[in-house]
């Protein structure tokens, strides 16, 4: 079983990201469609993920899908702290995938190490209160706003300087609120308020996030985006060799982890990725 203390920047190897394993605790996830919705299921999933080779579980309550709508704060917190206290007590790194500030406070006394919010802090302004207040790493995405009208805020002169510099001024915001600087991760919010070839300039410029300093979640796995590769029909598991692809790429652009719903492919991907750059050397 993985620790449940997560490496910090300084103790990450550059080429080899952790890997975060996906686990919707949701009726109404685009990528596995509620397969794992109830506790049982989804802790069962979780041991899976990890046994595939994941370094930290998320586990979320809350489907941020294109068009989807919130959840009742109750129901997010009924799906999600019985999963995270029943993994967390298992020794998993478990990471709480919310919005909610008081989902997250909650998640975090159950043993959750891991704040990611992909509003990072804008749509519950009391989450840096929170983190500020625990000893979490938190992951602050870029976002614009929520599931229901981010499409229409999908609109960049240059997508990759404005994603840094939205991001670099939640920062800033965040450390002003007491959320210490090396604690927090930066994501760029893959799919989120993005089209197509929006995502695609954040993963080829990468490394101009990476400049900002601080660690990088990569979160690309089954998204619309890659699924424009595949036939029409194709099932959104088809996703998952593009994704295992993506993550190999992002490892070698220095993510500090990546974000996956089929563990397996991505570990032996990256597996590929270090022998090929170690030329088989141990």
């Amino acid at each position: 079983m993985p620790e449940t203390g997560v490496p910090t920047p300084a103790q990450a190897r550059p080429g080899h990201p952790l890997i975060m394993g996906v686990v919707n605790v949701t009726p109404d996830s685009f990528s596995d469609g509620g397969q794992w919705f109830g506790t049982d299921a989804a802790i069962a999933h979780a041991l899976e993920l990890v046994r595939d080779g994941a370094d930290i579980v998320d586990v979320g309550g809350e489907s941020t899908r294109p068009g989807a709508a919130r959840v009742d704060p109750a129901e997010e917190l009924r799906r999600v702290v019985p999963v995270v206290r029943e993994l967390a007590a298992l020794g998993l790194r478990v990471s709480v995938d919310t919005m909610r500030a008081a989902t997250a406070a909650a998640a975090v006394e159950a043993g959750a190490v891991i704040v990611n919010d992909v509003s990072a802090g804008l749509a519950d302004r009391a989450m840096a209160e929170v983190v500020a207040g625990s000893d979490a790493t938190y992951v602050a995405m870029h976002w614009r706003g929520h599931s229901d009208r981010m499409d229409a805020l999908a609109e960049y002169d240059d997508v990759v300087t404005e994603v840094r510099d939205e991001l670099a001024a939640r920062v800033d915001a965040l450390e002003g609120a007491g959320v210490a600087r090396e604690r927090i991760v930066i994501d760029p919010g893959l799919g989120f308020a993005k089209r197509a070839e929006h995502n695609w300039q954040l993963l080829a410029r990468l490394d101009e996030l990476a400049a900002l300093g601080l660690p990088v979640l990569v979160g690309a796995s089954r998204k619309r985006f890659l699924g424009a590769l595949l036939e029409a029909d194709a099932p959104v598991s088809a996703r998952d060799l593009p994704t295992a692809v993506v993550s190999v790429l992002s490892a070698r652009a220095g993510a500090w982890a990546v974000r996956v719903h089929d563990v397996a492919s991505t570990r032996l991907a990256l597996a590929v990725g270090e022998a090929w750059q170690s030329g088989g050397r141990e």
